[in-house]
């Protein structure tokens, strides 16, 4: 049986990035031109796989295209970074998810269709990829309601067989944030990876710290990504924080999930917390050097390099 270090479980698209837009964005069937715009690899999940298997961890993957062009590109898109897709399910009748993010700044707007993600369930993930891994990080856990559902119990099956787990919620498109569903994944997760505005949505707290303390005191340890200002981690007791670099970014998307890669791979390679932060930092801040979520991820060496 082939072994992981890491299973994703989550979403996998394309994206169109495109920008900068202006602001506020203008209507009216008249065309505009914009700097730039590129078709890359998409999807929290997909993202911080592929930065992973960058950082030279074994990576496989599970989640759901559809059976059509863009699945194609999502599929060749993750073997070509050295990502398994055993676990990638094709759906014969709905489409794979397509994603526009408009940037302007460092800031951007995302607009996606589903396709196939509202019919990812938790029978998507092979029972053997869970028997055959160390750690289990699943994201964009907002957008998958059947997956979310069953999240607990594959995180729960993961746990009996020695692996460790984490969780990137990602953005809740229908601003609602349920607890309901959610507690009882915390419950069996090892570390909760959300950025600042998550975090302050899922507990309403405008202190970022405090928002972290109670997150941690729900379950798990929480790694809060905060973009330029750094990160931080907390136990439910005590929090330590890390910089992040200074970098003239060319484009932001995806710098949350190569972090998220980041930390897992520090983890995995035996570093605690405050040095494993470190690393993270470093990983979201190179990413962005290049546009989209894959093209500028580090090496585990230059990683290692950059966090001093």
């Amino acid at each position: 049986m082939t072994t992981f270090d890491l299973l994703v479980i989550g979403d996998a698209n394309p994206d169109v990035v495109i920008g900068p837009v202006p602001q506020p964005l203008p209507f009216g069937q008249h065309e505009r031109l914009v700097e730039s715009g590129s078709l890359v690899l998409g999807g929290s999940a997909a993202i911080m796989a592929c930065g992973a298997a960058r950082l030279g961890l074994s990576v496989a993957f599970a989640g759901r295209v559809g059976d059509d062009h863009a699945g194609e590109f999502v599929r060749a898109a993750l073997v070509e970074r050295g990502v398994d897709v055993r676990g990638l399910v094709t759906d014969q009748e709905l489409p794979t998810p397509l994603t526009t993010v408009l940037t302007s700044g460092s800031d951007r707007a995302i607009l996606t269709a589903p396709g196939c993600l509202p019919a990812t369930t938790a029978h998507d993930v092979p029972a053997e990829l869970l028997r055959s891994v160390r750690h289990v990080h699943a994201a964009s856990f907002y957008l998958m309601p059947e997956l979310a559902a069953g999240l607990a119990a594959l995180f729960k099956e993961a746990k009996i067989n020695k692996a460790t787990t984490s969780l990137d919620t990602n953005d809740d498109p229908s601003g609602r944030w349920d607890r309901v569903v959610l507690d009882p994944v915390l419950r069996v997760t090892d570390i909760l990876l959300p950025n600042a505005a998550e975090a302050h949505a899922l507990t309403g707290h405008p202190v970022l710290a405090d928002a972290a303390g109670i997150l941690a005191r729900r379950g798990p340890l929480v790694v809060v990504k905060d973009g330029a200002a750094g990160a931080l981690a907390h136990d439910g007791s005590t929090a330590v924080n890390a910089a992040a670099l200074v970098v003239e970014p060319v484009d932001t998307v995806g710098a949350g999930d190569s972090f998220d890669a980041g930390y897992v791979a520090a983890v995995l390679n035996g570093y605690g917390r405050e040095r494993a932060l470190a690393i993270a930092a470093v990983c979201g801040s190179l990413s962005t050097l290049a546009a989209g979520g894959t093209a500028a991820q580090a090496s585990w060496g230059l990683a290692l390099e950059s966090a001093g």
